[in-house]
């Protein structure tokens, strides 16, 4: 297993970082700091196992109320920027 992470500020959502951990492609595991409890646990366990190029076409582009971006959003940004760094 060879687990490549990062840790992501966010950038207009309630949470402030998020720290994603990946094996090659597949998401390992994701944690949400701050934003609504509830909802990223849901998230985390949801993406857990699937390969980040998934993630990143069902999340990205998500936004919350009236703001141009979610946590879901930021996930996939988080992911798009990881991928750059470790070319999976």
């Amino acid at each position: 297993m060879a687990l490549k992470s990062l840790q992501y500020r966010t950038q207009g959502t309630c949470s402030a970082l998020i720290n994603v951990v990946v094996d090659g492609d597949v998401i390992y595991d994701v944690e949400f700091i701050g934003g609504c409890s509830g909802n990223l646990s849901g998230i985390r366990q949801l993406v857990k196992g699937m390969k980040i190029d998934d993630v990143i076409s069902k999340l990205q582009g998500i936004k919350c109320g009236s703001k141009p971006t979610s946590c879901p959003d930021q996930l996939a940004k988080c992911l798009t920027e990881l991928k750059s760094k470790i070319s999976v």
